[in-house]
């Protein structure tokens, strides 16, 4: 380095870093955080039995499903897709556990084969929209009727009962004072995040929905990326079968339906972009809790489920708006 080029890097003025409060504010945590700290002391202010411990596991037990769904959808999103086929794919997994368990099938084959059908159904939808470039809306939108037809099929519509008495563990029971369910949402939650932010894979994921064409011309194969995201979608979805499954200790082909619409508030209240390319993990996480938080809030004020859908409706939207004023 000459004189000059050092007696000028030496006066240059030195960046100043912002302010903790202002970092703060930009954070993608922020305002998910904010919701559900929010959320929080309303309920516990407009009814004196939320902060019952009891009632507090049971929030954390209703949530698990959704969150573990969430994971998969939030890695479709990130990529600036979607995936609506989650609730029928988990019902098709669930019931195909359970079918296989009560025809004698040794368990743990049982489980291995109803979480293989969710990644694989997951990988034929990744597999359409990434090498057939097909929209992934109508890609999972079809997968959403064809595995519930599958489910009912499979089950001749009716629930299949009789699992041994040792698979309820997974739904209803607990390690070191720790649910089951819990346990295994937080782990999963923790896979996705070392994949997310410690994984060459991960970048590849908010590259391609940050700005797909340039990913591919860096030379990321983008289908493969696509593809892999979509099973994993699958995978969450087959995972929140085994849990919910096990708590109802009975296969139940329908009980899927509508669960798509709540993992997807859950990714957008968590702060993610639903047009792609940025979110956190761990906001999702937030979302699904703070959606599990709402429901039960209104459930123990009496509010009928259909005013509750809107209420819901309409958090979602003012997530969205506050998500798109970031974004400008």
């Amino acid at each position: 380095m000459t004189d000059t080029s050092r007696d000028a890097a030496i006066s240059a003025p030195r960046r100043k870093r912002a302010p903790a409060w202002q970092r703060a504010l930009h954070s993608p945590m922020f305002y998910p955080l904010l919701g559900f700290i929010a959320v929080f002391i309303l309920m516990a202010l407009l009814n004196d039995r939320f902060l019952d411990i009891n009632n507090l596991e049971n929030v954390a037990r209703q949530g698990t499903v959704i969150g573990i769904i969430a994971v998969g959808m939030s890695f479709a999103i990130f990529t600036g897709g979607i995936d609506l086929s989650v609730g029928p794919v988990m019902a098709l997994s669930g019931t195909i556990m359970a079918g296989l368990m009560v025809g004698g099938w040794p368990a743990p084959i049982a489980i291995a084969a109803g979480i293989c059908v969710g990644a694989l159904l997951g990988a034929f939808n990744g597999f359409c929209v990434a090498f057939g470039r097909m929209p992934p809306i109508i890609v999972t939108l079809a997968m959403m009727g064809a595995a519930h037809g599958l489910a009912l099929i499979y089950t001749g519509g009716y629930p299949i009962s009789g699992l041994p008495s040792w698979f309820s563990w997974f739904g209803r029971g607990n390690v070191l004072g720790l649910d089951a369910p819990v346990l295994i949402m937080l782990l999963v939650y923790a896979v996705a995040y070392i994949v997310l932010h410690h994984t060459a894979f991960g970048r590849y994921v908010y590259a391609v929905g940050g700005n797909e064409e340039a990913t591919r011309l860096t030379g990321i194969r983008v289908p493969r990326t696509k593809m892999l995201v979509y099973a994993i979608s699958g995978l969450t979805a087959a995972i929140s079968g085994l849990v919910i499954t096990s708590r109802l200790m009975s296969g139940q082909p329908s009980i899927g339906i509508g669960f798509e619409l709540d993992a997807i508030a859950a990714v957008v209240l968590g702060g993610a972009s639903i047009a792609g390319g940025r979110g956190v993990i761990v906001g999702t996480l937030v979302g699904a809790m703070l959606l599990a938080i709402l429901n039960n809030g209104l459930n123990l004020m009496g509010v009928s489920s259909y005013l509750q859908d809107v209420i819901k409706g309409g958090i979602i939207l003012l997530a969205v708006y506050i998500g798109r004023g970031r974004e400008a």
